[in-house]
């Protein structure tokens, strides 16, 4: 009778055996089972970033952003008919005000703007900060529907940080271009002044006549300045790799108040 519980011991670990045997048979030993392929890790990653879907850049983003509250500004020289500056806003409110550069409209006989949504009619200024080269313009026809832009602040900019510079360049209307800010807290005398502006954001993208009073944009595309021009040590009006900007939390003041 001792002997009892060593052959139920043996049962035990014959069956185990057994149950090890048929499960190895069942996964490994049937011939329908499929056979492992050798795998080439450089083409199987290949596959796999070339079947990802790549996101828009950043830069695409920012435009859409901005592109439905842009303004094409036109003006007359006042007592030159045949002659007109060209220029950009940005719509800052629901009744489609227009913030744009003091010296596109300084001296004008005739303003006119042209909204995203193809809308075309005269405008006059109703504010206007000469020192900071900023002015508001009122559309006497407002478009039906206005978009106006999404409003940031400067007071977080850092040097290295990207921008986005849109406007009506040379006439090539809605332009973008991308950049950084390479300086803060600028100051530059623009032709005509006796006085520099200061603390402008200097900025590489790429601006040109057409440019003033267009928007500066950061990542989240918000507006975070106004831009009004660029320095040539030359004299002449081509973009070399300076732009400068009114910051928008000063442009906001110049014309009146925060833009609603």
């Amino acid at each position: 009778m001792r002997r009892r519980p060593a052959v139920v011991a043996i049962a035990v670990l014959c069956a185990v055996v057994l149950l090890a045997l048929l499960v190895a048979w069942l996964f490994f030993g049937r011939d329908d089972q499929p056979v492992p392929q050798e795998v080439n890790i450089e083409d199987a990653v290949a596959e796999i970033l070339a079947s990802a879907t790549q996101g828009p850049a950043v830069s695409a983003l920012v435009y859409q952003a901005i592109l439905h509250s842009l303004v094409v500004v036109q003006t007359d020289e006042a007592g030159e008919e045949d002659l007109f500056g060209l220029g950009t806003g940005v719509v800052i409110n629901n009744e489609g005000a227009v913030l744009t550069a003091h010296h596109i409209v300084e001296g004008s006989s005739e303003i006119r703007v042209a909204f995203a949504d193809g809308t075309r009619t005269s405008a006059f200024v109703v504010s206007a900060d000469p020192e900071r080269d900023i002015a508001v313009l009122a559309p006497a026809s407002p478009p039906e529907l206005a978009v106006p832009a999404t409003i940031g602040s400067a007071a977080s900019l850092r040097v290295g940080d990207e921008v986005f510079a849109v406007g009506n360049p040379l006439g090539l209307v809605a332009s973008l271009s991308a950049g950084v800010v390479s300086g803060l807290d600028r100051q530059s005398t623009p032709h005509g002044r006796e006085e520099p502006i200061r603390g402008l954001i200097q900025f590489d993208a790429a601006v040109n006549p057409g440019n003033s009073g267009g928007p500066l944009l950061n990542r989240g595309g918000q507006v975070v300045g106004i831009v009004i021009g660029l320095m040539n040590p030359t004299e002449q009006d081509v973009f070399i790799g300076i732009g400068f900007a009114v910051p928008i939390d000063e442009a906001a003041e110049a014309a009146g108040g925060p833009p609603q």
